[in-house]
């Protein structure tokens, strides 16, 4: 995965996603001029061409979704791992939202249990990737995709399933409300260092 092929991925989703909508807003536009019953069916397919990006904003919103807890024990513990791979600033972070930032090479990471999100200026890139181990606690996830990207970035992004390919806003609409601090804190941060945050290298 690299920069250019991340431009590539975002133009296809805009092309995909104007291929769907724009053909149903001609038709409505065409609609209303045709009959005042046919304003109807118009009214209808531009509630489709809204519906559609819409939904697949929420496709990608979910990757980050938070998951089932295990026990407060176990919770704690890996909550306690987790906390020594990253600095002070995304540990309070991680408190409040359940996300990790982590600013790489190719944009500013938030990384849940089961997936991450890639913000690049006013795109959000939102990526399927899970642990297999379904028993392992929330943190623990969150630090095996963490390590992960941390070795190898463009590999991650590689083998991920690329779910969405949107504006920041959309996705901000569809994330539950605890997580937007975090997308609003990745916006906030250049992209293009590895180091992790609050280090104080």
């Amino acid at each position: 995965m690299t920069p250019a092929r991340l431009r590539t991925y975002a133009r296809a989703w805009t092309i995909t996603t104007a291929a769907q909508v724009v053909p149903m807003m001609l038709v409505a536009a065409l609609m209303v001029t045709l009959h005042p019953v046919a304003a109807v069916v118009g009214g209808i397919l531009l509630l489709h061409a809204w519906a559609i990006p819409e939904l697949y904003a929420n496709r990608g919103a979910k990757v980050v979704k938070p998951r089932a807890r295990l026990g407060e024990t176990e919770e704690r513990t890996a909550l306690g791992l987790l906390g020594d791979l990253v600095g002070h600033e995304a540990r309070e972070l991680h408190a409040r939202t359940g996300l990790v930032m982590e600013r790489g090479a190719l944009g500013v990471w938030l990384v849940g249990e089961a997936g991450a999100l890639l913000v690049r200026g006013r795109r959000v890139h939102c990526w399927c990737v899970r642990v297999p181990d379904a028993t392992l606690p929330s943190s623990d996830r969150i630090a095996h995709l963490l390590l992960a990207l941390r070795e190898d970035e463009e590999g991650f992004a590689t083998v991920a399933n690329h779910a969405f390919a949107g504006a920041r806003w959309r996705v901000r609409r569809r994330l539950p409300k605890s997580q937007r601090p975090a997308l609003a804190a990745a916006t906030r941060l250049p992209g293009g260092t590895r180091r992790p945050l609050g280090d104080g290298s």
